[in-house]
């Protein structure tokens, strides 16, 4: 029976790998991926593509006798913060007038070595600065559209005499270290195969547009002849990359999938004016152009100096449509203010009443999106809800329901339900009081947050809708990749009754950064952080691996190491006990076999043999697991603080090393990604993921070796049969837990280690054998010797005095089924 089980475990295995490859090699090919490359207009199609944003036909034919002012078409950037770790500030933030939105986030907090604090873990290569690159038809290069302060391109060091140093808004990379550049992907392969930290040379078209940047002046930017520019090239050192916490899908780089759109972050619109109101499908007003893709007018530049900065957008509403609505004049604020040493951003929303009468209005605020996704095809993240937890979720907290977290999935699921937005209507006016009274709403990620809090009250007052909407195309997200589905949410303000020539504001707090505890309590978001059913067991080890790093090791890997040594020195008592036990299995393994031969067919009276002999010899078969099950305590907690913990996030076994360069992810010794079948490689399609980790081959060899050196010989075909079923599930294992994090894997490999080495010296302290003891069988009643004297002298071994109790045994009793009746004459 047992050959029979294990040939059908191992033909299954091999027909599902057999199937799957097949499948990847002649199934249906994948929907086609949309090209990576995009400009600002084609984030507005993503825009105009979603429902809300085509004209209404009804308004049409009503006569308009306003003149629409023309717009300004030109998208420019602003930002808010600084790159320059003297400057103070904790994050530089890209604002684009088109929308007035916030376009990325990096963060760019120093640690005291003066390193990021926060770097993207899945980029090796160095990096340059964001610069919103853009691709031409004519590949004459990426035309940069934005420059921030302080970023490695602001400070490049011109090779010409007479050319001030850094690069400027219009110029066009045409090559890096010699390479050419026709485009911004080209750019990125680039940078990716060059070390942070190294200097590289740059090469620039100046003067190629007609229209220059306007801080740009004739000595800066020299124009050749022949009108088609002037190549300089500049010196540029590179550095680590931030992370960029938010950033448009497209440049989100291998982690992103396809289906997942650009949108700007914190955008505004009107919901409500003329007694119509925006539904809970649309995204903008139909009879309104939309707000979401206009060039706002910029009220306020951001200030160099030090303090707060800040950017005002202004948006006066289309007044010929506002007529057709029979609608005042309205005007839309948007405000940014980012302050030193913080990981906040304030933000005012509004709406300023330009007519001659009171007017009833609206606005909707869109959540933040396309929020970190590094590492999702490896990562656990810790889920309250059974279904799961994804890259992005939605969390957010109120006084009726308390903390509540909408999963990837769940989202998705709830989406295909309705056939369209939005995913989850998480509040509506119709529901009670204490549901509406929302204390925050956020995207969370695995090790960072990014979320609305209110500013001075306890709860927001302002909002009587709330819903969670994913930001994608559904359709094209693939099966096995939905878990990095882009999500956001948004949240419609309740009727504002402004007087005419009156301005109504809200206040609204964005905090974006990392989900540290006294970070997030101070800010009321302490729901983001969970650590499932041990918190009461991961909670005193992160603090004890806390402890350890800043006090002893001052490396987490070393902490780990010590805190694993920690736990086995004070099992060790019981890690002993343990190996003596196995010992004693070894030495009995004769006995049982004997005892299996006589109780062939008789498995209750060979149970019961066992038992007595064990019995007998002082033996608990089970007593050898209780160091695994202590274990298993200190393996849970571990692995939810490698899942929590945001200080071992990004924390590498050496600084100098970018293998193991991220203990709470996989050590990614090899990139094999651009050979290996997808079936295998693929990010989250893929068995074992893109890159070759040592770290659990490691793990299984010393799991093997330790079988191999200390398993008791097999007694029975069907022992037999087991050890080898447990060899199977040993290599099965290897790849279950291809891709933990490297963290675990020391965890593993130092336990084993110190198994091995604990098992060893317990061997040597047991007394020795006596010579021929171990390998006798089941002896007859005469005793070891077959004449029933020991000829041996001194003290009896174990195994001696195990023998002379067996060869005593009485005959087992037979069972009442097979005893004779006694032959009882009956009387007469």
């Amino acid at each position: 029976m047992e050959r029979r089980l294990l040939s059908w475990v191992i033909a299954s295995t091999a027909f599902l790998f057999i199937y799957i490859s097949l499948n990847g090699m002649f199934g249906p090919p994948k929907p086609p991926q949309p090209d990576p490359l995009i400009d600002q207009a084609e984030v507005a199609a993503d825009l105009d593509a979603l429902p809300g944003a085509d004209s209404d036909p009804q308004l049409e034919a009503v006569e308009v006798d306003i003149e629409e002012e023309a717009r300004p078409t030109k998208t420019a950037w602003q930002t808010l913060g600084s790159y320059d770790a003297e400057s103070g500030y904790r994050m530089l933030v890209y604002l684009n007038n088109r929308g007035a939105g916030i376009e990325r986030i990096e963060l760019t907090e120093r640690n005291k070595k003066g390193r990021l604090r926060y770097r993207r873990v899945d980029v090796q290569g160095g990096y340059a600065g964001y610069m919103a690159l853009e691709d031409s038809l004519d590949q004459a290069g990426p035309k940069i559209n934005v420059i921030g302060p302080a970023t490695p391109v602001a400070l490049a060091t011109s090779q010409q005499t007479g050319i001030p140093d850094g690069l400027q808004v219009g110029d066009r990379i045409t090559s890096v270290k010699g390479k050419s550049t026709p485009d911004r992907q080209a750019f990125a392969d680039a940078l990716e195969k060059i070390e942070p930290g190294t200097k590289v040379t740059v090469t620039v078209l100046r003067g190629l547009e007609t229209e220059l940047a306007e801080e740009a002046t004739d000595e800066e930017a020299p124009e050749s002849p022949d009108g088609i520019g002037v190549e300089l090239a500049f010196d540029i050192e590179l550095t680590e990359h931030p992370l960029d916490l938010i950033r448009l899908s497209s440049r989100g780089g291998e982690d992103e999938i396809p289906g997942n759109l650009d949108r700007l972050s914190c955008l505004m619109t009107l919901s409500q004016v003329a007694g119509r109101q925006l539904a809970d499908s649309e995204t903008e007003l139909a009879s309104l152009p939309s707000q979401h893709n206009v060039i706002w007018d910029v009220e306020e530049q951001p200030a160099s100096t030090t303090g707060e900065q800040q950017a005002t957008y202004r948006l006066p509403v289309s007044k010929a449509a506002l007529q057709k609505l029979k609608a005042e004049p309205v005007e839309l604020i948007h405000r940014y203010t980012l302050g030193k040493g913080s990981y906040l951003i304030d933000m005012e929303v509004g709406i300023e009443n330009k007519g001659e009468k009171d007017q009833n209005l609206a606005y909707r605020l869109d959540g933040p999106n396309g929020i970190t996704l590094e590492g999702w095809w490896y990562s656990n993240k810790i889920s309250p809800n059974f279904g799961g937890a994804g890259a992005r979720d939605i969390l957010y907290k109120n006084s009726g329901s308390g903390d509540v977290l909408w999963g990837t999935y769940a989202l998705i699921k709830e989406r295909r339900k309705k056939e369209g937005p939005p995913a989850k209507i998480l509040f509506s006016p119709d529901d009670p009081e204490s549901e509406r009274e929302l204390n925050f709403i956020g995207v969370d990620a695995q090790y960072f947050t990014v979320a609305y809090v209110p500013v001075e009250e306890p709860f927001f007052k302002e909002y009587t809708r709330a819903a969670a909407t994913l930001v994608c195309d559904e359709a094209l997200l693939p099966k096995h990749q939905e878990r990095a589905a882009n999500t956001s949410f948004y949240l419609d303000s309740k009727q504002l009754a402004i007087p005419a020539g009156e301005t109504v504001m809200h206040k609204v707090r964005m905090f974006a950064g990392p989900k540290q505890e006294t970070l997030l309590a101070a800010y009321g978001l302490s729901d983001a952080i969970y650590y499932g059913w041990f918190p009461m067991i991961a909670k005193p080890l992160q603090a004890i691996l806390h402890f350890l790093n800043n006090n002893i090791t001052f490396n987490y890997a070393f902490a780990i190491v010590l805190l694993t040594l920690m736990v086995r020195m004070l099992m060790f008592p019981l890690g002993r006990r343990a190996a003596m036990h196995a010992q004693k299995m070894q030495e009995l393994a004769p006995q049982l076999k004997a005892i299996g031969e006589k109780y062939k067919d008789d498995m209750e009276g060979r149970l019961k043999a066992q038992r007595e002999l064990q019995q007998r010899a002082g033996f608990n078969p089970l007593s050898g697991c209780l160091p695994m099950f202590i274990q298993l305590p200190i393996f849970i907690g571990l692995y939810r603080c490698l899942s929590v913990d945001i200080e071992l996030r990004q924390a590498a076994l050496s600084p100098s090393w970018q293998w193991c360069s991220n203990l709470a992810a996989p050590d990614m010794l090899y990139y094999w990604g651009d050979w290996m079948w997808e079936y295998m490689s693929g990010r989250g399609t893929g068995w074992l993921g893109p890159y070759f980790n040592i770290l659990p081959m490691l793990v299984m060899l010393l799991f093997l070796a330790q079988q191999k050196m200390f398993m008791p010989p097999a007694t029975d075909e069907q022992t037999a049969m087991t050890q080898k079923v447990m060899t199977f599930m040993t290599l099965f294992m290897g790849f279950l837990f291809f891709r933990v994090p490297s963290g675990l894997c020391i965890y593993f490999i130092t336990s084993s280690l110190w198994g091995i080495a604990e098992r060893k010296l317990v061997k040597k302290s047991l007394p020795p054998k006596a010579e021929g003891g171990g390998a006798l069988a089941y002896s007859t009643p005469s005793g070891p010797t077959g004449n029933g004297s020991d000829k041996s002298e001194g003290p009896k071994s174990f195994v001696d005095r195990m023998k002379e109790r067996i060869a005593n045994e009485p005959p087992p009793a037979l069972r009442p089924d097979k005893r004779k009746r006694p032959n009882v004459k009956k009387k007469k």
